[in-house]
């Protein structure tokens, strides 16, 4: 299997450029590729809990899914072994809505007769990413005062998987 590309290709936050054409079937990105995220809301969420802490970013920029992915299993495996699915409300807030694309140049003996070089550099879709602002919140954690500092646990090791530095932020809900 082919292992997906660095990130630091993708890291920075920019506006993608989208292909206009005059002809009607170059003017989209064909394929979607399928998003890695499973489920954005986990425990109950219809429980009303005592607080919420965010995960807060510090930084612009794209994160992948598979990176938001891996650390909502993290987060949630805390708490789930921990307080059962009754005690706690995870959410992820933002949904990857950029495709992130991959112009490929072959090198090697005889790679200018299968690349077309720049001339048609548009790229394919590789994968998703979603675009993260400074102060934006990427993981939302509502739990009773009793299980605060496992909520906390929860959350840095979250922040650990993702590629940015985030701060804690918790807010007490009426």
């Amino acid at each position: 299997m082919a292992r997906i590309r660095k990130f630091v290709s993708y890291r920075r936050l920019e506006r993608p450029y989208t292909r206009t054409s005059k002809y009607k079937g170059k003017s989209f990105i064909r394929m979607n590729p399928n998003i890695r995220t499973v489920g954005f809301e986990l425990g109950s969420p219809k429980k009303r809990f005592q607080y919420t802490l965010k995960l807060i970013s510090k930084d612009n920029l794209q994160i992948r899914d598979n990176a938001l992915e891996s650390a909502k299993q993290t987060s949630n495996k805390i708490l789930e072994l921990n307080l059962g699915l009754s005690g706690y409300h995870l959410k992820l807030k933002p949904y990857p809505y950029h495709v992130l694309r991959e112009n490929p140049l072959a090198a090697g003996a005889g790679a200018d007769r299968f690349s077309t070089g720049m001339q048609k550099a548009f790229g394919k879709p590789l994968g998703n990413a979603t675009q993260i602002k400074k102060g934006d919140t990427i993981f939302q954690v509502s739990v009773d005062k009793a299980h605060l500092d496992l909520a906390k646990t929860a959350l840095s090791r979250a922040s650990k998987k993702l590629p940015c530095s985030c701060t804690i932020q918790v807010v007490q809900n009426k």
